[in-house]
């Protein structure tokens, strides 16, 4: 959350997926009995004081889904703005919408908003699948956490349902409705990238790629008081998407770093910073960030994937992908599609999700947010993936559910099945490791993140082979002080996670200040006076005084609206000049008066007076007083306060005023 010129400004609202895995899923008919005590997961690497873990302590209840930590005790009404950096991002935000009191306005790329809503009613979709094979609920809390609390409850369901400190609870909320997705998406104003909008005249906001999936993005803020840059998890060279458009974040005054994807890269050292910043030029930076060397291990791993599943097809096993990342789903579909093509296999690939067909189609139709070489496939006059084709020869099947009576005809193994999983708890991907989980010669392919301990306890004993890969997400560590060399904020925000892992003593930036969890950090202005336009014919009107204590330093004094427009202080036309209407106006001093200068002064205009000094109290700095004698009485008071000016003759009085506005600068 961040307040940015007395705007409160939310970045992204996700839900913690794997949170839902303390669920049992449906059909779950995995006991203790079943259990394998010679099975060598992870799981059996507990501390010996722990029993250890068995299906029959997940929770066999209707899933709940956890949000943002105090989702629950935000006033939504005091936020200003919502900008969402990636589909992922966007799950959690209907729980916000459909409270009465929020009125944020809510930015998102074009292709953010439509995958978004996609991803959000599939979750939707599956949740009410389980609702009608398990039965629906209708507590509005929680009971289930009830039995969570006692000593013997291992110690990983404990941290996931309360969190380390117990503070996690309020975190658990029943999920949304299909009515309250749509409500969501109609508050919602779609950009597209690079391009400018302005909120409430002060702040111009700007979303610019990067590149880690379809419509995913950095954030660029101009306001009154600087510029500030939001980078999430970004990807340099994509093989889908459009490539990070870093080139657009240069010279901010304020960069925030969110990413955390480069903690599972190794530690930086001390070499490896210095020989990073030490090539200054910034082609040769630009050079360095846009190898392909990453992009070509990611077509390696895909590849890989692609033999390990026609490996198991030969065998006469089935695949199960489990994938969700879209870019990544839709690579794997065009290479293993072109893989079994080019091979003697025939095997069937099957797409098992309720918005599959709307998804797929959906891909072909932008390439404005697609990388160079996908843009060029469709100008060429193909289509951007491949996929199209395949679908179109029925090599490649479509189906929205695991029950539909087509799949059911068309259903032979082995195949290769693409089945969205949701941490494995729900969808067509808990029935079908159900059925092959026995099965040695099939093969079972997760991402990097899912437990493969807590993820497939309900699944063992499991037979399949298991292949859990780990896609690029984001920014290496190795990369980052490069990036911020070229880059060049003022004040750098890094976690602090991050920034225990990484050495940045040597990237040329002002400050560089690590923020928490749940703690607030304040960075103070960067310029201390604001910039302000001035219409040229407005200029021109103006009668520019040169100040005598400041060389080279004029003023004007002029009368009309000092406004905010597009996040600049503006002097709009048709403002006067000070005089130009014929009435006269009190000019306006500043500075301090010395007694002895105006006695000096008024000397030369023929008044004659004396100066008297008290002192303050306890030898302090007093006041002066000039007390007037000829022509006629009067007396002048100057102090730290200010200057008092009393006679009753005004000829005395005018040039009392002509001889300070010739000591003091004024208009």
């Amino acid at each position: 959350m961040l307040n940015l010129s007395g705007f409160r400004i939310l970045i992204d609202c996700p839900l913690d997926l794997l949170a839902i895995t303390i669920f049992s899923p449906v059909p779950c008919d995995v006991g203790i009995e079943a259990y394998g005590q010679n099975d060598q997961s992870s799981i059996q690497k507990k501390q010996k004081l722990e029993r250890q873990m068995t299906p029959d302590d997940l929770v066999s209840a209707e899933p709940w889904y956890k949000t943002v930590k105090t989702l629950h005790l935000w006033e939504v009404s005091l936020i200003d703005i919502v900008l969402i950096s990636n589909p992922m991002g966007l799950l959690g935000l209907p729980f916000l919408t459909q409270n009465p009191r929020f009125c944020a306005k809510i930015y998102m790329t074009e292709a953010t908003a439509k995958i978004g809503q996609l991803m959000m009613e599939d979750l939707v979709s599956m949740h009410m699948e389980f609702r009608r094979l398990h039965g629906p609920e209708d507590s509005s809390f929680p009971w289930w956490t009830k039995n969570l609390d006692g000593e013997q409850v291992p110690s990983v369901l404990k941290n996931l349902v309360f969190g380390e400190n117990g503070d996690d609870l309020g975190s658990w909320m029943r999920l949304y409705s299909l009515d309250d997705v749509k409500n969501c998406m109609k508050k919602v104003q779609d950009v597209k990238f690079a391009e400018e909008v302005c909120y409430n005249g002060t702040l111009i906001i700007k979303a610019l790629s990067s590149g880690l999936d379809i419509g995913a993005c950095n954030w660029l803020i101009n306001g009154p008081n600087g510029s500030l840059s939001y980078v999430s998890d970004s990807i340099f060279v994509s093989h889908h998407s459009k490539n990070f458009d870093f080139h657009g974040l240069k010279g901010t005054d304020v960069m925030i770093y969110s990413g955390f994807s480069c903690l599972q890269s190794a530690e930086m050292t001390d070499s490896d910073c210095i020989s990073t910043i030490s090539e200054n030029n910034d082609e040769r930076l630009t050079a360095s960030l846009l190898d392909n060397e990453e992009s070509l291990g990611e077509l390696e791993k895909l590849a890989f994937v692609c033999l390990c599943a026609a490996e198991s097809a030969d065998a006469g096993g089935s695949t199960l992908i489990t994938i969700t990342r879209v870019g990544i789903v839709l690579q794997l579909l065009e290479l293993m599609s072109n893989s079994i093509e080019s091979s003697s296999l025939k095997v069937p690939i099957f797409v098992i999700s309720s918005v599959a067909e709307e998804l797929l189609a959906y891909a072909n139709t932008i390439p404005e947010w697609l990388c160079e070489q996908r843009q060029e496939k469709l100008i060429s006059g193909e289509p951007s993936f491949d996929h199209l084709k395949f679908i179109k020869d029925k090599k490649i099947h479509l189906f929205p559910a695991i029950h539909s009576p087509n799949l059911i005809t068309s259903w032979q193994e082995p195949c290769i099945v693409f089945a969205p999983h949701w941490s494995l708890r729900l969808g067509p991907s808990v029935q079908l490791l159900q059925h092959w989980r026995g099965d040695p010669k099939s093969l079972l392919v997760l991402e990097d993140g899912i437990s493969s301990g807590l993820g497939l306890l309900p699944f063992r004993p499991i037979a399949m082979k298991i292949l859990q890969c780990s896609f690029l997400s984001g920014i290496r560590l190795q990369k980052f002080p490069t990036l911020l060399s070229l880059l060049k904020p003022k004040i750098v925000l890094v976690p602090d996670v991050v920034n225990q892992r990484i050495n940045l003593s040597t990237v040329k930036t002002k400050s560089i200040l690590s923020y928490s969890e749940n703690k607030m950090l304040s960075v103070g202005r960067i310029a201390e006076n604001a910039d302000v336009e001035i219409m040229a014919e407005l200029a021109t009107k103006l009668s520019w005084k040169k100040l005598r204590q400041r060389e080279n330093f004029g003023i004007a004094r002029l009368k009309g609206d000092f406004v905010m427009e597009n996040g600049k202080h503006r002097l709009v036309s048709g403002l006067d000049q000070e005089g130009s209407s014929g009435k006269t106006r009190s000019l306006r001093h500043w500075g301090t008066v010395a007694p002895e200068t105006l006695l000096d002064a008024l000397m030369k205009m023929s008044v004659i007076g004396s100066i008297e000094h008290r002192r303050g109290e306890n030898g302090a700095e007093g006041k002066s007083i000039i007390y007037i004698t000829n022509p006629s009485g009067g007396m002048i008071e100057t102090s730290e306060m200010g200057t008092a000016i009393t006679t009753d003759d005004e000829t005395v009085a005018s040039k009392i005023f002509q001889a300070i506005d010739g000591i003091l600068d004024g208009i």
